[in-house]
């Protein structure tokens, strides 16, 4: 009998497959900048293991990452993968000399970066590919539906198993999912970043996954201190109390907190499955509104 501690917040559905609700994202392997290799090598190699180790089968990546550096590694720790490990891709914009991200949504722009994750990745159909839109500031509004009729091009000629979208208004993922099912929407939420509540409840109702980046980023001080009396009364940190409220606020969202180190990884995984009291999830619902 395996002796691999259950992971915070169960399962949840990608289609015709299914993830763990506790995932890794892959992009804090890469350099300064997310340009470049990783400065312990190893120690990358090692936290991927460990993640598949611990029964985590959910991980988010993107050629774009170092560039394909992160896809490297992933292929180089895990190849060949579980049948049951899921790797999600984006696509949607190259990287520049400066660590800059310029958008590349053209058709042709969008089936090279299909066909360059399938060669980083070392496999012949990609688990799941986002469509990255909007820029570093946040969704921006724009048609989406050239991009996407691309990606189920993509999917209906065998190279992609499903389709979500990353960095979009609630009407960009609308007019996706009337191109082709839509199985994850990845946007910016946490504690502070409340935006998306409505749309989380409307994907929830409809069986799609939520995959919030940065949760715990964009703080104010004064949030901050909230946060952290929360903390200090669970005996926990800041990072697993918002972890763990995210675990909570839904069961269709799904978290990918990143990390190059085996321990801090640990960390997240216990702190994920932190549980909150009544008092606690209505002082940190009140971070945001």
């Amino acid at each position: 009998m395996s002796t691999t501690p259950s992971l915070p917040g169960g399962t949840w559905p990608l289609g015709d497959q299914t993830v763990t609700r506790f995932g890794y994202g892959a992009m804090q392997l890469a350099g300064p900048l997310v340009m470049g290799p990783p400065a312990d090598r190893d120690g990358a190699l090692a936290v991927l293991r460990e993640a598949v180790d611990r029964g985590i089968t959910h991980i988010d990546t993107s050629d774009a990452y170092g560039p394909r550096v992160t896809n490297e590694l992933i292929r180089e720790a895990l190849h060949p993968y579980p049948e049951s490990l899921v790797i999600a891709t984006k696509v949607g914009a190259n990287r520049d000399a400066q660590g800059g991200w310029p958008t590349a949504r053209r058709p042709e722009e969008l089936r090279e970066q299909v066909h360059q994750n399938l060669r980083s990745l070392g496999v012949e159909t990609l688990d799941l590919v986002n469509m990255r839109m909007g820029d570093a500031a946040g969704p921006q509004p724009g048609s989406i539906t050239e991009a996407f009729e691309t990606l189920a091009a993509l999917q209906q000629e065998g190279l992609i198993r499903h389709l979500g979208v990353s960095n979009v208004t609630a009407e960009q993922v609308a007019e996706a999912r009337a191109v082709a099912p839509v199985v994850c929407v990845q946007n910016m939420y946490n504690l502070a970043h409340r935006h998306d509540d409505y749309l989380i409840e409307q994907l929830a109702a409809d069986g799609i996954a939520y995959v919030p980046f940065f949760p715990l980023g964009g703080f104010s001080p004064v949030q901050s201190e909230a946060l952290s009396a929360v903390a200090a009364r669970a005996g926990s940190t800041p990072m697993s109390v918002a972890l763990a409220w995210l675990v909570q606020r839904s069961p269709n969202i799904l978290l990918i907190p990143g990390t190059s180190k085996v321990a801090h990884l640990r960390e997240n995984i216990v702190g994920a499955g932190l549980p909150l009291s009544a008092e606690d999830v209505a002082a940190l619902d009140g971070i945001g509104r």
